[in-house]
């Protein structure tokens, strides 16, 4: 706990990342701060950290205790050794987790920094789920501020590093017509001072802002200008016959990018990327700092190691110290008049229907499960319900044994596994997940077998789930609740 509490509390979430990095002594210098991350980290003046896996809602709260404001820096990560997840549906767990955990702690405002939503009706995959991000941390009932930017001009930022990797090791680069977009970048030090002038301020609470540097430029351009920095001579050309699968090719082979980190940054840049209305900046009494001061700042850091940012850049992903852990998240469609705990108990007995005299699942008085197959004494899954961590809307299971378990693999500082049914804020869905499950079978197996069969199954479950008619009931607190 943070023992002086005459000055306010900021807990910062993502605060091992480049803009967490940069922000943290700036907040220190006002605030007592609370850091999250992953992993311990050095020490720094004022700061306290705190482990923390935000895919565990238990270690969440305990993290935010003590805090009066937070900060949400955080964007989709990869936690398994074997991620079965959209990035969307990753994003928005961390989100929800961060939103419950902030409301039981009392935190009196959520800072987010997300992307500058363009006017266009079809979203990007990425911008989509950077705006449900901003939905599902207001939904529990904390005040969000949100502050909205394009491109962000740091040495530590992938989007960032990505662009100067392009100029700097392609003599000749030919891009795709989305580098005609126009975007409008702004620099570290804007965005952290920004960030800063808005923690505690009331008036500012459940508003979004759009940040922007001072210059509204093409990416054509961004590249040029940020090759003439780096003292390169680039023959940089558009050319519109490219596709945008084929560009996120060239760019993962220029940069030696991952496919899952470059594709959703490279299908929103068909967007343009333009503050509607920069009023935060003059509000503030920031005066934008240009691209080509931004530019001289972040490109020194550019070459230095990235950890973090150079694990996602990684062409292959090597999460040896992740070990055997499985993280598998499915959206499926929520009936109307239902609820999660209906969902989980219908996956139950529909489990056994399309696995026919093989597989059966029983349930006790406490509603414990346990999968089992004929013939074997053991069962295949030992399933623990948590009366006391569940809700309706979110029912949960601990993975506790059974011959598909790893019983010798206890998980270092990690939540237990775990089952979890969780319904999103309007109530159209609910996401199964899966975290921290190590399978007994062979790693090389399992990934051919039990994963893909689990797939299989969770998608033949989402078109069960969409052919079931609307059945409201209400409870006496008025909402619908599922059936046993």
């Amino acid at each position: 706990m943070v023992a002086d509490k005459k000055r306010p509390v900021v807990a910062v979430a993502g605060a091992s990342g480049f803009v967490g990095t940069a922000l943290l002594p700036v907040l220190a210098a006002d605030f007592d701060v609370i850091a999250l991350r992953r992993s311990p980290a050095a020490e720094l003046p004022g700061v306290e950290w705190r482990q923390c896996d935000l895919f565990s809602m238990l270690q969440t709260e305990r993290a935010l205790e003590g805090a009066d404001y937070a900060v949400y820096l955080v964007h989709s990560m990869l936690p398994a050794r074997l991620t079965q997840a959209r990035f969307e549906d990753m994003d928005f767990i961390l989100a929800d987790n961060f939103a419950r955990s902030a409301a039981r702690a009392g935190v009196k405002q959520i800072l987010y920094l997300g992307g500058i939503i363009p006017d266009d009706t079809q979203l990007s995959r990425h911008l989509a789920s950077r705006l449900e991000v901003e939905r599902v941390l207001a939904a529990r009932g904390v005040p969000v501020t949100s502050l909205r930017a394009g491109l962000i001009v740091g040495a530590q930022g992938s989007s960032f590093r990505i662009v100067a990797r392009l100029v700097e090791r392609s003599p000749v680069l030919l891009c795709p017509h989305w580098t005609r977009s126009m975007t409008q970048p702004v620099g570290l030090r804007d965005v952290v001072k920004l960030l800063r002038f808005c923690v505690g301020r009331e008036e500012m609470y459940g508003r979004a802002f759009d940040l922007g540097g001072a210059e509204v430029m093409t990416y054509l351009d961004l590249m040029r200008r940020t090759a003439a920095r780096l003292g390169k001579k680039r023959l940089i050309i558009a050319l519109p016959f490219i596709p945008t699968r084929l560009g996120v090719l060239g760019v993962r082979l220029v940069t030696g990018g991952h496919r899952e980190l470059i594709a959703p940054l490279v299908e929103s840049l068909r967007h343009a990327m333009v503050a509607h209305s920069p009023t935060l900046q003059e509000r503030a009494g920031i005066e934008p700092q240009s691209f080509d001061e931004a530019l001289e700042e972040a490109l020194p850091g550019v070459k230095a190691p990235a950890p973090e940012i150079d694990q996602h850049l990684a062409r292959r992903h090597v999460h040896s110290e992740q070990g055997r852990y499985v993280c598998s998240i499915q959206r499926l469609p929520l009936p109307p008049g239902y609820d999660a705990t209906w969902v989980a108990r219908e996956y139950a007995s529909w489990l056994p229907s399309l696995f026919r005299r093989v597989l059966r699942v029983t349930v006790d008085d406490q509603l414990n499960l346990a999968f089992r197959v004929s013939g074997l004494r053991r069962p295949l899954l030992e399933l623990s319900y948590s009366s006391n961590r569940s809700s309706v809307d979110r029912p949960l299971y601990y993975i506790t044994g059974g011959l598909l378990v790893r019983a010798d693999d206890v998980p270092d500082g990690r939540a237990p596994a775990r089952l979890e049914f969780r319904e999103s804020p309007d109530r159209r869905s609910v996401l199964a997940a899966i975290f921290n499950y190590s399978p007994s079978l062979p790693w090389w197996f399992y990934r051919i077998t039990q994963a893909p069969m689990h797939l299989l199954v969770m998608k033949l479950f989402g078109w069960h789930l969409a052919s079931q008619q609307p059945k409201p009931r209400s409870a006496p607190s008025g909402r619908p609740v599922g059936q046993a």
